[in-house]
């Protein structure tokens, strides 16, 4: 791999914490969610994932509306991420809303949808470890 950007973050006190990347942009409060116990005044490892992924997936639809001449510069992401228990540790499972611009014909969107789920880094690394689901709006 050729590497473009590295990231740099750091969490201290695991979900009850702070994460704070090295440029000092992002710098926020961690707390487990009220729904774990916690008292859900900071935002939670998993939010984070689903910004991120969802921010990530957008951009890999751009990259391949463009290269397919279709413009879907108005499409939403929405990442569902799921904490659950598996065995004795836990686990993640993810489904991806996209909602695309009205005009884009079903088929199209599909394609495009799923060679946004080829192309997205996230996509790549989560591919077989857990389950996406793909659903368009």
């Amino acid at each position: 791999m050729d590497a473009l950007y590295t990231a740099v973050a750091t969490a201290t006190h695991g979900r009850d914490g702070r994460a704070v990347t090295s440029d000092g942009k992002l710098d926020l409060g961690l707390s487990m969610p009220v729904d774990l116990g916690g008292d859900g005044v900071g935002t939670n490892p998993e939010q984070l994932f689903a910004a991120g992924y969802a921010a990530c997936f957008g951009s890999a639809l751009g990259v391949v509306g463009r290269a397919a001449k279709v413009d879907v510069s108005d499409a939403a992401v929405t990442a569902e991420v799921v904490l659950g228990k598996q065995g004795e540790g836990f686990a993640l499972a993810v489904t991806l809303r996209v909602e695309l611009p009205e005009g884009i014909e079903e088929e199209t969107g599909r394609k495009l949808v799923e060679q946004a789920h080829q192309v997205c880094p996230y996509s790549n690394a989560t591919r077989g470890n857990i389950p996406v689901d793909l659903v368009i709006e």
